[in-house]
């Protein structure tokens, strides 16, 4: 006898779900309604790796009515239960579209989680993205990646322990301010530096609208006002190997979670320790993910971004005599007038004209492939019409023998 009665109501209070710990809010709640209705669980995507991804669940979810039974449990922090969540495996691939960055499972998503699929928990869809970090991939493909998603706080990293490189630091700084969330810069190894007042004040410089705190995870300076920064929402940490991620993320943690590595003594760089992007949840409250070591951040829709970091610029630049003044060599031009009289630096100058080109070259790149991709629609369009055209006329030439 087949029972008419509703399916429950799986969609989690937010004021007394534990996954309120990892960020879950009336907001998340409305968005994840009609996916409730379809008997799937909201879940956060801790850890992706190879089509399959660590995924936090209230632990009331697995096994209750219209989920299909218990699930894959995993072995990540939380699959004990003790704080009302488990973690549970569940393949990504269902909720995957080729070619569409938004639709690739990340660290940090929030997911409509099926338990009772027959063969294991699936991601079947994601909900939408309130911030995410977007980069380019190789010179030979114009699509973005996602690195993380729903990321309040961008903490970028630099270490002291080694020269500073200002145009990476706003480079990183565009990659975060065209997240959508907070940047924020954690400067580390000031054990190392003997006074560190002049690079706080040269970082400061080119960081503006962002806080910069310097830290040390050997004296533990600045740790508890970082922690503060942080608590109550998601951070991210970005940055090259080698300047001190994972042993901040361990300072912060309170406890040796993640490895680290050597740092070479002649260029100050290291060995990826952090080889996925994992989100951990804070002792304070908050959650924290930490990144890979990124060689490369190819910008990607970083107009904004550039925007933020080059405020200053951009004022000046309203001020110039044309409108589409490149600040090459055109009369009246007021960047060029600053540069000249020493109101803005040339370096810092120079790295926003690089900025800029580079992001407009991806762009110009990104346009030419949806060119491409419009040019081969219309070819499929146009050889299906061919192909019923002249199989209505082959119909129509043999009814007429």
């Amino acid at each position: 006898m087949t029972s008419n009665s509703p399916a429950p109501d799986l969609t989690p209070d937010p004021a007394s779900d534990p996954l309120a710990a990892y960020g879950w809010d009336a907001r998340w709640a409305a968005v994840f309604a009609p996916y409730a209705a379809e008997g799937l669980v909201p879940g956060r995507v801790a850890r992706v790796d190879r089509g399959r991804c660590d995924i936090v669940v209230a632990a009331g979810a697995v096994g209750a009515p219209g989920t299909g039974g218990a699930a894959d449990v995993g072995t990540a922090g939380g699959a004990d239960g003790a704080d009302g969540t488990v973690t549970v495996r569940a393949d990504t691939r269902p909720a995957r579209t080729d070619g569409d960055p938004d639709a690739v499972v990340c660290t940090g998503d929030w997911a409509a989680v099926d338990l009772g699929a027959g063969t294991g928990p699936v991601v079947r869809a994601l909900l939408p993205r309130r911030t995410r970090f977007l980069r380019s991939t190789s010179s030979a493909r114009s699509e973005g990646q996602v690195l993380a998603a729903n990321i309040d706080h961008a903490v970028v990293v630099v270490s002291l322990a080694v020269e500073l490189d200002l145009g990476r630091l706003e480079r990183f700084l565009s990659l975060a301010w065209s997240s959508g969330s907070q940047p924020l810069v954690a400067l580390t190894k000031t054990d190392l530096v003997p006074d560190s007042t002049h690079l706080v004040t040269d970082v400061e410089a080119a960081a503006p609208g962002a806080r910069v705190l310097p830290v040390s995870a050997v004296t533990g300076d600045g740790i508890d006002a970082l922690a503060a920064e942080l608590a109550g929402g998601t951070a991210a940490l970005l940055g090259q190997s080698g300047v001190g991620k994972s042993t901040l993320v361990n300072a912060l943690l309170g406890a040796e979670v993640q490895a680290r590595g050597e740092v070479r003594g002649s260029d100050g760089k290291g060995r990826h320790t952090t080889t996925a992007r994992e989100l951990l949840p804070l002792p304070g409250g908050g959650l924290i993910v930490d990144t890979p070591g990124l060689r490369g951040v190819g910008l990607w829709e970083a107009d904004n971004g550039l925007s933020q970091v080059f405020a200053e610029i951009e004022e000046l630049a309203a001020r110039c005599r044309f409108h589409d003044c490149e600040h090459h060599a055109e009369p009246g031009c007021a960047v060029l007038a600053a540069v000249a009289d020493g109101t803005l630096s040339h370096r810092r100058f120079e790295s926003y004209r690089k900025l800029l080109r580079e992001s407009a070259w991806i762009a110009s790149r990104t346009d030419a492939r949806l060119r491409a991709e419009l040019a081969r629609e219309w070819r499929r369009r146009e050889a299906a019409g061919r192909e019923m055209y002249e199989r209505k006329r082959g119909g129509g030439h043999r009814k007429a023998f």
